[in-house]
Parts: structure tokens; C-alpha cells; sequence
């Protein structure tokens, strides 16, 4: 009787330590979010979303640009890391342990690790330097290596959760193993694959570094990938470091829609992952 007090005790001590550790890592992302939406709720409006930036003095203004140009930055980023990205993540799962999967595995680990500012500067040499200019498709290039790094890592884990029956299966009827590859295998982790993606999207929508020094900014609508692009990143920056409280607020009611963009990728990513943990059961 004594022992099983004991242990009752010690648990209940546990789940309190437990629950405490919760809270401090709850505390600052919840203090986080109440000072956005409390400096940055009060110039939130349907207008922000869609008008050009105001000159220095005038009121009114918006980031429409800006969340145009990261929408195409991102989808241009998006086109060219997602086939390398899910592709190297299926050889890892499929044939990745021979050398070639040990060096692609490698390669995948340091550029996971390198960061942002240092990929921009590559960004900046390969593009931005023998096109002469600043633009949308050097942003794009520059995004796309933050997200092939874990797209692979995420491709090849939910690639592995595929059950192995599956695949014999598929060979047992005869079907090439390309083909059970890609109608089988893929088909089956496509919700995962799609969280993956969802993600890195959301990990791309959130950078600056990367953008100061490739597509710089842009104060009017570009539709064009070589020619310099707004971003609301960069713009949240310009925002912040200007000597003008009226941009301090902009910079603010901005940062609080690249939060709600970045919020809302992650919330959909959750659900996919869960109505893919949902089929697996």
C-alpha cells in the first residue's frame, strides 16, 4: 500500500512538471501573439489586403503588393523545390541505401543546416549577378533551396510509413517498380506528402534574408519574375526600421497577415496530417 502511494505520488508530481513545462513554452508563443494582434488588429482592414503602400505622410495604404509578389515568389519557389524535394525523398525511401542515398542524405543534412542569409548570397551570385538586376525569379531560386531540405527528409519518412505489403503486392502483379512507385507508393503518402509541402511553403512564406538580396522590393504591382518584387516580409522590414510611427503601425497590421498566411498554412497542414494518421488507423 505504501509503494503504490509512492508511485501515485511521484506521477502526480511528474504531470505537474510536465504541465509546467507546457506553460513555459506556451508563454511566449501566446505573448507573442497577443502583441501582434494588439499593435497590429487596430489598422487590420479589407483595404490593407489589396492597396499599394502609401507615401511617408499620406493615410491609408496597404500591402497588396507585397502579398502578391510573395504568393508568386512562393509558388515559383514551390514549382521548382517540390519535384527535386519529393523525388529525393522517394529514392531515399525506396534506394537510398547504397552510396549515392548516403551522399544525397549528406548533401540534404548541411543544406538543412545552412542558413538563410548564406543561401540568399548564393541566390545573389548565380542570379542576381549575371542578370544584372534584382528579381522575383532570384527570390524564387533562393526560397526553393530553404525548401528542399526538408521536403526530402519529410518525403522520405512518410514514404517509409507506406506499408511494405503494399509494394509486394504491386511487384507480385507484375508491375514495374517505377510504376508502383509512383501509382502505389506516392499515392498512398500523398497526405503526408502534402503536409510536407505545406510546410516548407509556410517555412518560404516567412523568410527575409533571403529576399533582401535577390528580389529587394518593389513599391507598385509586378507581375514580371525579372524584375524586382515586393514581399511582405521584406515590406515588414522596410516598415520596421523607418523612423516613422505610422510605418511602425503598417509594419505591425502587416506582420499580423504574414502570421495569419503562415497560420493558416500550418493549420491546413495539421489537418491533412491528421486525416492521414486517421486512413493509416
Amino acid at each position: 500500500m505504501r509503494s503504490f502511494r509512492l508511485r501515485k505520488a511521484r506521477n502526480l508530481a511528474w504531470t505537474a512538471i510536465c504541465g509546467l513545462a507546457v506553460v513555459a513554452a506556451l508563454l511566449p508563443l501566446l505573448s507573442l501573439l497577443w502583441l501582434v494582434v494588439s499593435k497590429g488588429g487596430a489598422g487590420l482592414s479589407p483595404r490593407f489586403f489589396v492597396d499599394l503602400p502609401a507615401p511617408i505622410g499620406e493615410p491609408g495604404g496597404g500591402v497588396g503588393n507585397a502579398i502578391a509578389g510573395t504568393l508568386l515568389m512562393v509558388g515559383m519557389a514551390s514549382l521548382l523545390a517540390v519535384p527535386v524535394g519529393v523525388g529525393a525523398g522517394v529514392f531515399l525511401a525506396e534506394k537510398g541505401d547504397g552510396k549515392v542515398g548516403s551522399v544525397v542524405r549528406f548533401t540534404t543534412e548541411v543544406l538543412s543546416g545552412v542558413p538563410s542569409i548564406v543561401v540568399g548570397i548564393v541566390a545573389y551570385g548565380l542570379v542576381v549577378v549575371p542578370m544584372k538586376r534584382f528579381s522575383a525569379l532570384a527570390g524564387a531560386l533562393s526560397l526553393a533551396l530553404l525548401m528542399v531540405p526538408p521536403l526530402a527528409r519529410a518525403a522520405e519518412e512518410f514514404v517509409r510509413l507506406v506499408p511494405s505489403t503494399l509494394r509486394e503486392a504491386s511487384l507480385a502483379l507484375g508491375v514495374a517498380q517505377w510504376r508502383t512507385s509512383l501509382r502505389v507508393v506516392l499515392r498512398t503518402a500523398l497526405p503526408g506528402l502534402l503536409t510536407a509541402v505545406l510546410l516548407a511553403v509556410a517555412r518560404a512564406a516567412g523568410e527575409t534574408a533571403p529576399l533582401l538580396f535577390t528580389a529587394l522590393n518593389n513599391q507598385y504591382w509586378n507581375a514580371r519574375p525579372d524584375q524586382p518584387t515586393a514581399s511582405l516580409t521584406v515590406q515588414i522590414f522596410n516598415y520596421a526600421i523607418s523612423p516613422y510611427e505610422d510605418w511602425h503601425r503598417k509594419a505591425w497590421t502587416a506582420a499580423l497577415v504574414l502570421l495569419l498566411l503562415v497560420g493558416a498554412l500550418n493549420l491546413f497542414a495539421r489537418v491533412l496530417a491528421r486525416g492521414r494518421l486517421r486512413g493509416a488507423r
